[in-house]
């Protein structure tokens, strides 16, 4: 990497990611090129977020056309593809809902939190505003996200204190005996993303999710990182059979572009004033979205998405019965999968030998290897990257 980009970075953007200095300068589907016109198969996506790939030209021509034309005014005004894309999830979600948008899956879930607290308050006679979380969920990084996240080393003194109200459990099992009196809601994420690729059990989300309609206690599902077709149907609530009461999205949705979404059945929840956003779901963002998912659609309606799924997750199994001294576990859904490893240290040296040999992986939780590949990404991708983790595993087990 130029060295002077390095410098830069180092000097002036605050240090809150602990970086690998490699400068990409472009990316087709889901290979990279850095500066040194070396490839790299991506195994990550940006976190799940480059959901049809690097440099999609069916996107970048329509956000080429849209900036050429409107970027941005402002949402004192109705903005066509905004409305259009609040259409679109509506139909693709199943769901009747209304939809505000924001610019992270971090806004979305405080918006979800809104919704709730407004809900506690308006509905019943005692106001009802508690959440309760699962441990080693991750909900964001404000204020309110960071306390909602069931991970106790993210609930530091250094941002203290906290706004009160959340709870954690370590299974779904002990919500039921945590609710009381003020519970409002409880907030989910049917995968753990940052928690180590769990799925839950179907039959236990659709119990718990019966059972609070009953109590007249929202149901929040965290779909930031699940949802737009990461787990092979739009929602991994399709998936679950469920009707949440709020969905959040953001990653994927954008395919690049920073955009977020809170999907609600209470359709009159908000008053004017009471929620906003300056730059949330203006012309650029939903304009790009639109294309996203019509991209999507097309590869979920003919079948190649789910050709991808079974494939990509056979190489994945393949890798984990040849590397059992490495692997303990193979996990996730769809497009989310995860390898647990059998400790931290082989982890780390999995991520960084992965790389030198031009594939990039994640870390999920303490020891698990994440993949979250674009949902467009090739066979020949695949067969590449496999290859290249491959590599990667003979070389830690040779020492």
């Amino acid at each position: 990497m130029n060295e002077q980009i390095e410098q830069l970075d180092k000097e002036y953007v605050l240090h809150t990611y602990a970086r690998n200095y490699v400068n990409f300068k472009k990316g087709i589907n889901a290979t990279l090129f850095d500066d040194k016109n070396k490839d790299y198969i991506d195994f990550t996506s940006g976190i799940a977020v480059c959901s049809v790939g690097h440099g999609n030209k069916r996107v970048a021509d329509k956000i080429y056309e849209q900036v050429s034309n409107i970027t941005h005014i402002s949402n004192l005004y109705a903005i066509e593809p905004q409305a259009k894309l609040a259409q679109k999830i509506n139909e693709l979600s199943g769901l009747d809902i209304r939809i505000f948008f924001s610019n992270s899956g971090a806004e979305a879930n405080e918006g979800a939190i809104k919704i709730a607290r407004k809900y506690g308050e308006t509905k019943f006679e005692n106001k009802k505003y508690k959440v309760i979380t699962l441990e080693h969920s991750f909900h964001g990084r404000t204020i309110t996200t960071v306390k909602a996240t069931g991970q106790e080393s993210m609930h530091t003194p250094n941002f203290a204190p906290y706004p009160d109200g959340f709870s954690y459990k370590t299974s779904i099992a002990d919500v039921y005996d945590s609710i009381d009196d003020e519970t409002v809601a409880v907030m989910i994420e049917l995968v753990q993303g940052e928690g180590g690729v769990q799925p839950f059990d179907k039959k236990e989300i659709q119990d718990l999710a019966k059972f609070l309609k009953e109590k007249d206690i929202l149901l929040i599902v965290d779909e930031v990182q699940t949802g737009v077709f990461r787990t092979g149907e739009f929602l991994a609530a399709n998936l679950y059979e469920i009707e949440p009461d709020i969905v959040t999205l953001a990653k994927g949705l954008g395919g690049g572009v920073p955009i977020g979404a809170v999907l609600t059945r209470l359709k009159d929840i908000f008053s004017p004033g009471d929620h906003g956003s300056t730059f949330g779901g203006n012309y650029l963002v939903t304009t790009a979205a639109l294309e996203v998912l019509a991209i999507l659609e097309e590869i979920k309606d003919s079948g190649a998405l789910d050709e991808t799924i079974i494939y990509f997750n056979k190489m994945l199994t393949d890798i984990y019965e040849k590397n059992r001294e490495i692997f303990t576990d193979n996990v996730g859904l769809g497009l989310m999968r995860g390898l647990r490893v059998k400790d931290a240290d082989t982890l780390a040296l999995v991520i960084k030998t992965a790389f030198e040999e031009g594939v990039l992986v994640l870390k999920a939780g303490k020891n698990t290897l994440r993949l979250l590949p674009a949902l467009t990404i090739s066979k020949e991708e695949m067969n590449e990257g496999f290859k290249r983790l491959e590599n990667a595993l003979d070389k830690i087990k040779q020492g």
